[in-house]
């Protein structure tokens, strides 16, 4: 089976401890099954104006935003495949779209040094780069990741991602997953990924465990890191 490239579907994000995910991967055993990544270091670039205009407009919750990034499933050399997706949401619907191309040709195509691929993604992360003008690399941020799918061949999805971390230096696929860490020690993240809604069994998980959703993006999080940081005359992480 290929990579998956174009998804839509609601992504439900919890925030929990340690101790509150293993209940969780037990409660999950008799239903679900870790994908076909398993656990990955998954590294992903941010593309952004120098102002930071995507993610600023993003963090006001407007009825429609967008993100554009490149992502690898560990390190990647100049010609392994990298993914370069642009994801939106709107009325909290997730809409991601991503072709693969070599990592050489993915920068230089963001780079404006060579056209993307003549396809409909292709297209629609163009009209983006057009749109936006002054896209350029601003944010390296990277996670550990363990993934799970559905066993009786629903879309249902949950990934659990730790050790997520920025900078906004060395912004490369090729390197090492370093940089500021943006949840504490103990913290977890959970994504729940549906078309539709949650099974009842992690529902009942979530309840008897007081796991309540919340609003939490990787990227805002790190640019709110950032925007502190520089009001306070601190130099910026490296």
């Amino acid at each position: 089976m290929g990579n998956q490239m174009v998804f839509k579907r609601y992504e439900i994000k919890y925030l929990m401890d340690r101790r509150q995910r293993d209940a969780v991967l037990k409660a999950m055993e008799p239903y679900m099954s870790i994908d076909k990544y398993g656990h990955s270091s998954i590294r992903n670039i941010y593309y952004d104006t120098p102002n930071f205009q995507l993610i600023r407009e993003s963090l006001e919750k407007p009825v429609y935003k967008e993100k554009l990034r490149v992502r690898s499933y560990g390190r990647a050399a100049t010609g392994n495949p990298v993914f370069v997706e642009l994801k939106k949401k709107y009325q909290d619907v997730v809409y991601k779209r991503r072709i693969s191309l070599p990592q050489a040709q993915a920068e230089a195509c963001l780079d404006r040094r060579m056209h993307l691929p003549d396809s409909q993604i292709g297209r629609e992360i163009s009209y983006a780069l057009e749109f936006y003008r002054e896209l350029e690399p601003a944010v390296f941020l990277s996670y550990e990741r363990e993934a799970f799918y559905e066993r009786d061949g629903g879309d249902f999805r949950v990934t659990f991602d730790e050790n997520i971390r920025y900078r906004q230096v060395e912004l490369t696929l090729d390197s090492d997953p370093w940089g500021k860490a943006i949840l504490q020690p103990d913290q977890v993240l959970m994504e729940l990924k549906t078309s539709g809604g949650l099974p009842l069994w992690m529902v009942h998980i979530l309840s008897q465990l007081n796991i309540f959703k919340t609003s939490f993006s990787k990227y805002g999080t790190a640019y709110q890191d950032i925007f502190l940081t520089e009001q306070k005359g601190v130099r910026k992480y490296a």
